[in-house]
This record gives C-alpha cells, structure tokens and sequence, in this order.
C-alpha cells in the first residue's frame, strides 16, 4: 500500500511570526490555519501565508524534518524559504 507524502510547511503569520507544521493536504491546512481551526498557534494570527513547503515521503520523516527546522532560529527559517523561491499554494 503506497502511503501519501507528507509536507513541511512554514507559514507567515499576519503579525511577522513564523510557524512551522506538517500535513499530508496543505491546501486544505492553510484553509484551517485561516479559519482560525488551526494549530492554536496560528488562531488570531491569520490571515497567514505558506512561505515555505517541502515534500517528504512519510510521517516520521516529516516529523524529523520538522524539529530541525523549529530549531532554527528565525533568519536561518527565512533564508530556507528564500532560497527556495516557493509560489505558495491556494491560501
């Protein structure tokens, strides 16, 4: 059985705040992160903007790929999603 892929995501929030979270549906996140039914995180914060995505192939590595990345502090975060040059997906 092929199991879905996974994304890591970092978001900009409407304050300047960076949050960074997995799915396996990213359009269908962000829409919950804008709805404020999202990570707690995000409630009050929206509108927010995906600003950087990365594909993984399973849960566990998304999870792995996620802590590194909360560990990074906020300029090694935009200089990830710089780099990257994202078109973000529907928000």
């Amino acid at each position: 059985m092929e199991s879905n892929p996974y994304f890591v995501y970092i978001l900009k929030c409407s304050d300047g705040t960076l949050y960074t979270g997995i799915t396996n549906d990213i359009e269908k996140r962000i829409k919950k992160h804008n709805e404020d039914k999202g990570a707690k995180y995000t409630r009050g914060r929206g509108p927010v903007i995906c600003k950087y995505l990365e594909k993984v192939t399973d849960k566990g590595e998304a999870l792995k790929r996620e802590f590194e990345i909360k560990k990074m502090d906020k300029k090694e975060k935009v200089k990830l999603f710089n780099l990257q040059g994202l078109k973000s997906p529907r928000q």
